[in-house]
């Protein structure tokens, strides 16, 4: 049952994330993209043939670079390599051509733009195709994988159901799961190297085929295996190397780790890691002449912000941990309310004892990102939908949730609070991820008065498959609206035998538990 859930789980934040799609003149994203165009269409790390489209670049001996960390760049790469020849076939650019350039799909393009060309539209394709397989799949992935962790810990199938689709569709996760950032990709990277450690040594019992029960107390030093040793270790350090402050957490796992596995295996994991780290450092050493990641540093537009502090970190500000949590401008707890409930979760958690290492990794990863990014002088990140820096820590806190979400269940008016809570966040993500062509300006106070809701009444919906259908505006959703609905039914009440061999499982747990 738990293996069922978690494949339509994967179905739904798939469609969620890869509907609308990539925003088009989007400086981050560009940046990204502009690495993988120049290392596979012209080898070399310089950007300075596709800098023209992006104000996030960096400039070193009269030549540009992108200022982003390089990881997802470098795993788009192969993708790209792959696709082009295909993508540049005259059949395949001609449709294309004609698909974007007509119908719903143009009517969203800025009248007084340059229109689409050849290499505007290569450049669309390659970033709608990156974005499904790098950012899109993982992060679906990582909503399945979510969903059977809290499986492993006990939960029910109701609270862990309502956990996952209130993360996958009711927080900002939502918004970069379906775009060229990196926050979606290293959040993916960084809880399934949580799990692996949760796991470590842990094999459960069964009473039948697809039994799954809660994760018993383990032995320290526990062997985990030379391959799962290996990409523990790759997945920490390629996160590093796809988003800098992601070390906080990485470290929060690695202090988890050594009290968790043998010396071998720690020894295996550090390795993995360092690869990684070692494909950044000759990046580093063919585009700035150092193995130093020190891209921001010679920022074109930011040299301010990052000459500040170190990095543009200063120290926690009470205007910063404001912004990034309650405000109408950013605030995370404003946009997916629900994840209040990780305050109390992180008290319950704590006095259950159990998994008292995973709860203060969680507890880590949470506090950490948050602190780091509250220290930082340019802590809203751009155009964004909520505290964009703060998405690598989602699961970790909706982890922590979910033991508030099992505290109200027990009874009717707790579970209709926790339904409510997750609507609502639901409905305040999708609002604001839809809105316009491009995400909330960095300038406006309040995004849901001076850009969500006036591009809403104006029908300004984000480009997405439904225009390619011909559909406009809010109808061009009608599409998603009819198929998800259909999936979360499938999915909350499956056929009536799938729900007694539920039972029979929920029974079976009882009586070992």
């Amino acid at each position: 049952m738990r293996r069922r859930d978690a494949i339509l789980i994967c179905i739904i934040l798939l469609l969620a994330y890869s509907y609308a799609l990539p925003r088009w003149a989007d400086w981050s994203q560009n940046s990204r993209l502009d690495l993988v165009r120049a290392l596979v269409e012209q080898g070399t790390t310089r950007i300075d043939a596709y800098v023209a489209n992006t104000g996030d670049y960096a400039e070193y001996h009269g030549h540009t670079y992108t200022d982003k960390p390089p990881g997802l760049s470098l795993v788009g790469v192969p993708v790209y390599a792959v696709a082009l020849p295909l993508i540049d076939r005259p059949a395949v650019a001609a449709r294309l051509q004609k698909l974007a350039g007509g119908g719903a799909l143009r009517d969203t393009l800025n009248p007084q733009g340059s229109g689409i060309n050849r290499d505007k539209l290569r450049h669309f394709v390659a970033q709608v195709l990156l974005t499904g397989v790098t950012v899109a799949i993982p992060a679906a992935a990582l909503g399945a994988l979510l969903y059977l962790t809290l499986g492993v810990l006990g939960f029910g199938r109701g609270p862990s159901l309502l956990v996952t689709l209130g993360y996958g569709l009711a927080t900002p996760a939502l918004a970069y799961g379906g775009n060229y950032y990196s926050h979606q990709f290293v959040a993916a990277l960084l809880f399934g190297a949580f799990a692996l450690l949760l796991t470590a040594g842990h094999k459960p019992p069964t009473t039948g085929r697809h039994a799954l029960h809660p994760l018993p107390a383990v032995h320290l030093r526990s062997p985990i295996g030379t391959a799962r040793a290996l990409l523990l270790g790759l997945l920490c350090g390629f996160a590093v190397i796809s988003e800098y402050p992601a070390a906080l957490i990485v470290a929060a796992i690695g202090l988890w780790a050594l009290a968790r596995l043998t010396w071998r295996d720690l020894a295996i994991a550090a390795a993995g890691g360092a690869l990684p780290l070692l494909l950044m450092a000759v990046y580093d050493l063919q585009a700035f002449g150092t193995i130093w990641p020190v891209g921001y540093a010679h920022s074109a537009l930011w040299q301010g912000q990052h000459h500040t502090g170190f990095m543009s970190i200063t120290y926690p500000r009470a205007e910063a941990l404001w912004g990034l949590l309650f405000s109408p401008f950013r605030g995370l707890f404003v946009r997916a309310p629900w994840l209040l409930l990780a305050v109390p979760g992180f008290v319950l958690w704590f006095r259950s004892g159990a998994r008292r290492g995973a709860f203060w990794a969680v507890l880590a990863a949470v506090a950490g990102l948050t602190l780091f990014y509250g220290s930082s002088i340019m802590w809203w990140g751009g155009f964004g939908v909520g505290p964009r820096y703060l998405v690598p820590m989602l699961p970790f806190l909706a982890l922590a949730a979910a033991f508030g979400v099992r505290a109200l269940w027990g009874r009717p008016a707790g579970r209709l609070i926790a339904c409510g809570l997750v609507a609502a966040s639901g409905l305040l993500v999708w609002a604001e991820t839809l809105a316009g062509q491009s995400f909330p300006f960095d300038t406006l106070h309040n995004p849901w008065l001076e850009y969500t809701l006036p591009a809403w009444l104006a029908g300004d919906i984000a480009r997405n498959l439904g225009m390619a259908l011909g559909l406009r505006g809010p109808l061009s959703l009608l599409p998603l609206v009819l198929t998800l609905a259909a999936l979360i039914a499938l999915l909350v009440w499956p056929p009536r035998a799938r729900r007694a061999a539920d039972r029979r499982a929920a029974r079976a747990h009882e009586a070992i538990a």
